[in-house]
């Protein structure tokens, strides 16, 4: 049985008349139609101010926020990009996770907010953040993690790749939390989880994936970082649930990085919906001391990994 409160949360939420996630193509045409007519909010909640020292910058027209715990300098810094299937806001769940990241890291934690699809797409944010993610590793005077999740743990697998492609300085790990690896959604194990997901579906995500890709096709690794290659990754870290139809294409990233030597730390957590480690339940509190420790766990290492070409 699921943990109570996970199952809890479900029920209310099914008993509120909430529409969960992405299941319904005609819903999330509406979901990218107010996000582009009466946008959200996206700034850090004001109590993160009680806790962590708040900067913004501007990158490209862009917002970049940079979270670090008060009254300390840590050494570690963590490029973390928001999921939301390209279409959504970055939410007070996800400004939760990077305070927790900030101060029990503790960790320097930058934060691009990439413009939404259609507006925002691939082919015009995915190479200015490979440049911000190039900044961070190769001035940082610690250990660099990227993190991500859901469709920012496909962009920060995807950065990954970019900067190994090019010969630059890679980060030290890599922490992917229900990550989008492939908007092609072909993957033929996704059918036999499918009936289980509360939250995802294929064509509405398809539907959202064709509005980032912009033209491009699929499988291109920018969109479909599965795709892109494994061999130099860093030490990868993935935390999914299976009640979640992305851990098709997570479990089929884990044996193509395993194959090519690449330490792979695969978590999967039963009865886990997308994106768990987000909810306010006792599993994802339980994941949240996980990815704070997977922080630490880099800044102990404290070895910079050489950037390898291919």
């Amino acid at each position: 049985m699921p943990g109570l409160t996970s199952g809890v949360l479900l029920l209310g939420m099914f008993a509120a008349g909430k529409k969960l996630g992405y299941r319904d193509t005609g819903e999330v045409r509406r979901k990218v139609e107010r996000q582009q007519t009466r946008p959200k909010p996206y700034g850090p909640p004001k109590k993160l101010d009680r806790t962590c020292d708040i900067a913004l910058d501007f990158r490209n027209g862009w917002p970049c926020y940079r979270v670090s715990p008060s009254g300390t300098r840590p050494a570690t810094e963590v490029l973390y990009l928001h999921g939301g299937a390209y279409i959504e806001e970055i939410g007070a769940n996800h400004w939760h996770l990077i305070r927790q990241l900030a101060t029990d890291g503790p960790a320097h934690v930058t934060v691009p907010l990439y413009p939404l699809a259609p507006r925002g797409t691939a082919r015009g944010f995915v190479p200015a953040a490979t440049e911000l993610a190039a900044s961070l590793t190769e001035r940082a005077a610690g250990p660099t993690v990227f993190m991500g999740d859901s469709a920012g743990g496909g962009m920060a697998l995807a950065l990954a790749q970019r900067l190994r492609d090019s010969g630059r300085t890679p980060p030290d790990e890599l922490v992917l939390i229900s990550p989008w690896l492939d908007v092609s959604m072909e993957n033929p194990g996704i059918a036999e989880l499918q009936p289980g997901d509360p939250m995802l579906a294929v064509e509405p995500l398809r539907f959202a994936g064709a509005l980032w890709a912009d033209g491009l096709a699929p499988g291109d690794p920018m969109v479909s970082p599965v795709n892109g290659g494994t061999a130099g990754l860093p030490r990868t870290t993935v935390l999914i649930g299976t009640r979640d139809i992305l851990l098709a294409d997570a479990r089929r990233f884990r044996d193509l990085a395993s194959a090519t030597g690449v330490t792979v730390d695969f978590h999967e957590e039963r009865h886990g919906i997308h994106a768990y480690p987000l909810w306010p339940t006792v599993e994802a509190r339980r994941a949240r001391r996980q990815l704070t420790g997977f922080v630490r766990r880099a800044a102990s290492a404290g070895v910079r990994p050489v950037a390898v070409r291919h």
